[in-house]
């Protein structure tokens, strides 16, 4: 029954983003090249990645995974870099160091933060339902590629530098678009009428130097960065249910197309489906986040018995 319930919400968070590649690349190609932004275009662009993640999962984590993990690490490196240099560098250092201490000097206040409920239903409660789905089985996953490792090497990687590191990316993307916002006022979010998702990357690469170049990365850089998730959860959906390291390829197969279909679907019902997904990632966290509570003081005694086992 746990299984069941980490499938399921790690599946519904799957869906989210692939169905959402299909509307980002869509409208990406239409603004950029004039391609139809239809839903024909959308299915083939879900089709093309789930093909591709399908064949990447089936080849192991030591070929597909690894090769679409190094790709997506080194072209988030290189925009990183580029927007730093050529962007509004000054606001986006000084709002990562300030929002890096805000967060330690405020993180209770804010976790316990009930005034905005419009705010908290619409954002905090979704992105939470939306990550502690996908905890479970990103763990198996973490903790499969990280063999040969000690467990200091991997706290001090997954649980200290990889967030300093993912804080950074959302500063210097996230940063670029609040000020290009703040010196020119509806650059950004004029964009943004009508709850157009799709339109705020391109707007935000569009102030860069190069800006068809910066906003044809982008749209490769969530290519992969799907491809990677759609990979990486197919394979490890496989391990829980094949009771495997080595997953069967059968149930690699099938779990890569039915997150791909049901993408399509929703998609294809328009907004009510990306709702109607955003609900069910919720609720399925539900259950998930009460499994996850025994972690909370069985990991740390586990933690330490594997340190001084491994004599660290």
């Amino acid at each position: 029954m746990i299984d069941a319930f980490c499938i399921v919400s790690t599946v519904a968070g799957t869906i989210g983003p692939i169905g959402f590649l299909g509307l980002q690349l869509s409208y990406g190609l239409n603004a950029l090249f004039g391609l139809p932004d239809s839903f024909l275009i959308q299915s083939i662009i879900i089709i093309f990645a789930v093909s591709i993640y399908v064949i990447s999962a089936l080849s192991g984590l030591t070929k597909g995974l690894q090769l679409l993990s190094k790709c997506n690490a080194v072209l988030v490196f290189v925009l990183m870099f580029y927007i730093v240099i050529f962007g509004p560098t000054h606001f986006i250092i000084n709002s990562y160091i300030q929002s890096i201490g805000n967060m330690l000097d405020n993180f209770f206040l804010m976790a316990t933060y009930r005034e905005n409920e419009l705010w908290l239903s619409r954002w905090t409660l979704f992105f939470w339902g939306w990550f502690i789905g996908f905890a479970p089985l990103m763990g198996i996953l973490i903790a499969r590629i990280s063999r040969g490792r000690s467990i200091r090497q991997l706290i001090l990687i997954v649980c200290i530098l990889a967030p300093l590191v993912t804080c950074f990316w959302f500063s210097t993307l996230g940063g670029s678009g609040l000020a290009f916002e703040i010196f020119d006022p509806g650059s950004i979010s004029g964009s943004f009428d009508g709850f157009n998702f799709p339109s705020i990357l391109l707007s935000v690469s569009s102030k860069l130097p190069l800006p068809l170049v910066s906003s044809i990365l982008f749209l490769i850089l969530s290519i992969i960065f799907i491809l990677t998730m759609g990979d990486s959860v197919t394979y490890t959906i496989s391990i829980v249910l094949g009771d495997s390291s080595t997953p069967y390829p059968g149930i690699r197969v099938f779990w890569g197309i039915m997150i791909g279909i049901v993408a399509l679907i929703l998609i294809s019902i328009g907004s009510g489906g990306v709702s109607a997904l955003q609900y069910f990632i919720v609720i399925t966290a539900v259950p998930v986040s009460i499994i996850l509570l025994p972690t909370l003081w069985q990991a740390p005694k586990i933690a330490m018995k594997m340190s001084n086992d491994q004599n660290f």
